[in-house]
This record gives C-alpha cells, structure tokens and sequence, in this order.
C-alpha cells in the first residue's frame, strides 16, 4: 500500500473502505436503473464500483491526477462509468436530473452543499453523502444564522442517519463523521423564485438578534405583520433566526402578495 499513492490527510481526502457502510449508503439512497449518479470526490473507486452495479449512469469525479489514472484504468472496460478529472467546483454538472452517492472532500464541504441544493436544485432528486458530523450538525440548529440552510431546508428533507466508525475510511479521519440523506420534497416553491428567496432570507438575517416585529417590519406594514403573526401563528417577540424554515417560506410568499416588488430586498 506504501507504493500506492494515499490519501492526503490536509485535503480531507480519507477513502471509504467499508462494504456494508457503502451499501447501506446506495440503498438509502432508493437509486433504480433509470438515474444518473454522481461520485463526489472518487478517490479509488470504492463507492464507484457498487453505483455502476445500480444506476444507469455514474458520474466519477476526482481532482487528484493520479487518481484520475487509477480509475481510467479501473473502468475501462465499464460503459455506464465516466470519469472526470477536476476539482468539482468547476465542474458543469450536465441538466439532467440525477443523484449523488458521495463520501466528498469535507474541506469544501459548504461549496458542495450549495452546488447541489442551491445551484443545481431544479436537477439534484437527493441521495446520501459521508461528511464531517460538526458540518451535518451545523444544519439542524434549532437558531438559523445560515440563508443557504433555510433554502435547503425547504426544498429538500435532510436527515442525519448516523454517525460513521473511524474504521470505514483509510486512513482514519481525526475528526467524527456522519451520513447525511437528501431527499427532495414535492415542489413548494418555483425553482426560478430560488435567488429572490435567498436574498428575502438573507436580508433580514443581516442583524440575526432583531426580534421578528422589528425585522419584518422592515419589508410589512405594521398591520400585515400583525396579520401574518395571527393567521400563521408566528411569536413577534422571538429573535428572527427563531423562525422555523416552513415560517420562512410563509413570511416570503407573504411578501410577493403584499409587498410591491420595488420594495423587495
């Protein structure tokens, strides 16, 4: 093994090993052979050899050029696998509905999560990925400082399944590890109102210890927000990153019926 080349610990690059924790992932998953799959960060080819048993289509990216080698090699007789040599922060993910079956570099954690469930939501369906467990944690707070989590939130059902034994990587992260399932809800909102959401969000989470009277009153008249409060049942005394995702997306539709557009963050 000392020959071949290993995971760089700096990188966040660990491979994973285990057999069971990889078909549990692909099965949770719910992949049939119609999909398209996307490998986040392929490494070796551990995750990929059991995807191509599954789906239609996989999609091996890796940014590590002699990575990149080993799995050309790998694959190479194995028509339903396309290797992809980048970083996959620049890669173009093709308009096509697809899933992701991933144990992704946990240094660009954030920038994953906002390619798939922001950039690419009219595509991205769900599908498992291994991530740091402080990362996944991060995204079921019950005080929501993050726009981007408010977003995932709405248009996807994010469940941490359980927390990954050091042992199923090679080598073994330093720091705790976790599965995280993705699924998308059925259509809440028009993926074209994506951007003027995250803005709505982001602009009244600029002073996150603004209680809501005071934020919403920044884009409501004094009435509407009494309104809203009563039919929707939102706490006016609360602080504004108390608001629950579901009362996010309420207190926006809210805004594009009452509130004229010149007045819109």
């Amino acid at each position: 093994m000392t020959k071949n080349k290993l995971p760089v610990r700096f990188t966040g690059q660990h491979f994973t090993i285990d057999k069971v924790l990889i078909e549990d992932a692909i099965k949770q998953s719910n992949i049939t052979q119609n999909e398209t799959v996307l490998d986040i960060g392929a490494g070796k080819g551990f995750i990929t050899v059991h995807l191509q048993q599954k789906a239609k289509s996989v999609i091996a990216i890796e940014n590590d050029f002699k990575l990149v080698k080993h799995l050309k090699i790998k694959f190479k007789q194995v028509q339903n696998v396309q290797i992809i040599g980048c970083d996959f922060r620049e890669y173009k993910i093709p308009r096509l509905s697809f899933k992701v079956v991933s144990n992704i570099p946990y240094g660009i954690t954030s920038e994953v999560l906002k390619i798939l469930m922001f950039e690419n939501v009219e595509n991205f369906l769900g599908g498992t990925i291994i991530l740091q467990l402080e990362a996944v944690s991060k995204l079921f707070t019950d005080k929501i400082y993050n726009p981007y989590v408010v977003l995932f939130h709405t248009f996807y059902d994010l469940r941490l399944l359980y927390e990954i034994n050091p042992k199923s990587f090679m080598p073994p992260p330093t720091v705790k590890s976790a599965l995280l399932r993705i699924e998308r809800k059925p259509l809440v909102m028009d993926f074209n109102l994506k951007v003027k959401y995250l803005q709505f969000i982001s602009f009244l989470l600029q002073k996150p210890d603004l209680i809501i009277k005071t934020a919403l009153k920044i884009l409501f008249r004094k009435n509407q927000v009494r309104s809203i409060s009563e039919k929707f049942g939102i706490n006016l005394d609360s602080k504004i990153v108390c608001l629950s995702v579901n009362q996010w997306k309420i207190c926006f539709q809210e805004m594009l019926s009452l509130v004229p557009e010149k007045f819109h963050p």
